[in-house]
């Protein structure tokens, strides 16, 4: 069947799994850029915790939304929906397709699915006010005033829970009854990476993060935000910051660091099993697997 709609490829996975080296050799077969779905990748100076792909691998292929904001300023949903939508248009107009890469299942459903979330703009106050409690205290807050969204949530997920309380307090209203959908005119491509062995490569990854200087950017993080800022608490910062302040070593780091990042896969499979419907790709062949199924959509359109 042939189709006049633009094509947007989702690249998705669990941490680890091999999507930016994967997702480069896509975007440079089918000559497109990336658009980057991590959320914590949209953050200066957060390069190697997140995995950001490096200074060479941007020369390879254009990049799209990193390192958007400082650590200090949260981005709201909103706020990145609206930034990924305008980038992905501009992209679709020069060439009718997109090609979006990343593991943060919220974010990519978003777009995808046409979520428009509330337009809430931040409270600076409140914000500081509820930093000021305490993510313990926020989330017995947040179960009380919004106990859908609140099940959706982490119990350590400060920036969302925070978020939530927010917008309740600005509207009144729970953040997911003022949530609705769009669909996008896109016919959809999505390909999900997820070895079979995804532990192993977790500890690999997170001793080449430590090796790579994770706590001397940590350091850098907080000489320029402070202990308290609360991308901090991010898997692989958290555990740098407690070598910094002496409450653990290096191996009680790495350690803690592998059992969280196991831990965060599995919530993300799980996310991305209920939520999308990708074809999974053989790790064997992902590339040319990947490439067969866009060239079967890309080769039918007029």
């Amino acid at each position: 069947m042939q189709t006049s709609k633009p094509v947007v490829i989702v690249l998705l996975g669990p941490t680890a799994s091999g999507k930016t080296d994967l997702g480069i050799e896509i975007a440079k077969r089918i000559n497109v850029g990336i658009h980057n779905i991590d959320s914590r990748q949209l953050y200066k100076g957060m390069n190697i915790g997140t995995a950001k792909p490096t200074f060479e691998q941007q020369e390879q292929v254009k990049h799209y939304l990193l390192d958007l904001k400082e650590p200090n300023q949260p981005i709201t949903l909103h706020d990145f929906k609206k930034k990924a939508e305008d980038s992905l248009e501009k992209t679709i107009k020069e060439k009718n397709i997109g090609f979006l890469v990343g593991g943060s299942g919220l974010y990519l459903k978003a777009i995808t699915s046409g979520l428009r979330p509330p337009e809430v703009p931040p409270q600076r106050k409140l914000r500081e006010e509820l930093n000021q409690i305490g993510q313990a205290e926020c989330y017995q807050i947040l179960e009380k005033c919004d106990p859908t969204t609140w099940k959706k949530i982490g119990q350590r997920d400060s920036i969302r829970t925070i978020r939530a309380l927010e917008v309740f307090y600005a509207t009144g209203k729970s953040i997911s009854s003022l949530q609705s959908f769009q669909t996008p005119q896109w016919k959809l491509i999505e390909l999900g990476l997820d070895p079979i062995n995804l532990h192993k490569r977790i500890e690999m990854r997170t001793k080449k993060l430590f090796e790579n200087g994770l706590i001397e950017e940590t350091q850098q993080l907080i000489s320029k935000y402070g202990e308290e800022l609360s991308l901090l608490q991010t898997i692989g910062y958290k555990e740098s910051l407690k070598v910094i302040q002496g409450n653990y070593c290096l191996d009680e780091a790495l350690e803690s660091t592998t059992l969280r990042t196991i831990q965060f896969a599995k919530k993300q499979r799980t996310w991305f099993r209920r939520q999308h419907n990708p074809k999974w790709l053989n790790e064997k062949n992902s590339l040319d697997e990947a490439l067969s199924l866009i060239q079967n959509v890309i080769g039918l359109r007029k």
